[in-house]
């Protein structure tokens, strides 16, 4: 569904992403791990098209969306959750999940339908439907902003750093949410450092150090290498 063949991104002179390549199946969530500077949040943000490619591929359902920009990756239907956990703050919590249904705008009906469905799933924000968004917790706008990305009706999902800076509570709690979302055939791509918790829900996994694919496999078969620890620590 997802198929990333060659993806180079660079930063001026700096080389952050070396030629990886990577699919996610229709209904997969595929983790994506490493350390700080591996080059996770590069791989997204060019995905999402944030980011221009330096060389390589992206394509989704058969369409190339490698130079595309962000709004045309959204209509392409993949949506992205950033680790900056960007919520208007001064907006309501309604208005913020509004936003998210930007492309859907005339469809009223249906993005009346979608929003009932995620205040099922994210009561929280039902509760806080008319209170600003700047007023949550951490965990509150994280669960704000994977919603509002919901309300573009994506077929891929994008989730960078999920649970940066939340406390081990709130972050069983997302992903809780995030196995749910999978269970319901969403297809997922997940950056993670939290290594046991991505490989808790992943399907598959890769594994990234200095801009380049280390490791793949199943879920098991990264959790039991023994050279995951030397990917993270450099050995």
């Amino acid at each position: 569904m997802l198929e990333i063949t060659g993806l180079s991104v660079n930063y001026g002179t700096i080389r952050a992403v070396r030629g990886i390549s990577l699919t996610v199946a229709r209904g997969e969530l595929v983790s994506l791990l490493g350390a700080n500077g591996a080059g996770k949040s590069s791989t997204i943000k060019c995905i999402a098209g944030a980011l221009k490619a330096a060389g390589g591929s992206i394509v989704l359902e058969g369409q190339d969306i490698t130079a595309a920009n962000p709004e045309q990756v959204i209509r392409a239907g993949l949506a992205t959750v950033p680790e900056t956990r960007d919520v208007f703050p001064d907006l309501t919590v309604a208005e913020n999940l509004m936003l998210g249904a930007y492309i859907h705008r005339r469809d009223q009906a249906g993005n009346r339908q979608n929003l009932e469905r995620l205040h099922t799933l994210f009561p929280r924000l039902a509760e806080r439907s008319n209170q600003p968004a700047g007023t949550l917790s951490g965990g509150e706008q994280q669960m704000l902003v994977i919603a509002r990305a919901l309300m573009a009706r994506p077929r891929v999902l994008l989730l960078d750093e999920p649970s940066l800076g939340l406390a081990p509570a709130i972050v069983e709690r997302i992903f809780e949410m995030i196995e749910t979302l999978k269970k319901s055939g969403l297809t997922i791509l997940l950056v993670e450092q939290n290594v046991n918790q991505a490989l808790a829900v992943a399907d598959r996994a890769y594994v990234m150090r200095l801009g380049a694919i280390v490791a793949s496999g199943t879920a098991e078969e990264i959790r039991s290498g023994s050279d995951l620890s030397a990917h993270y620590l450099g050995g």
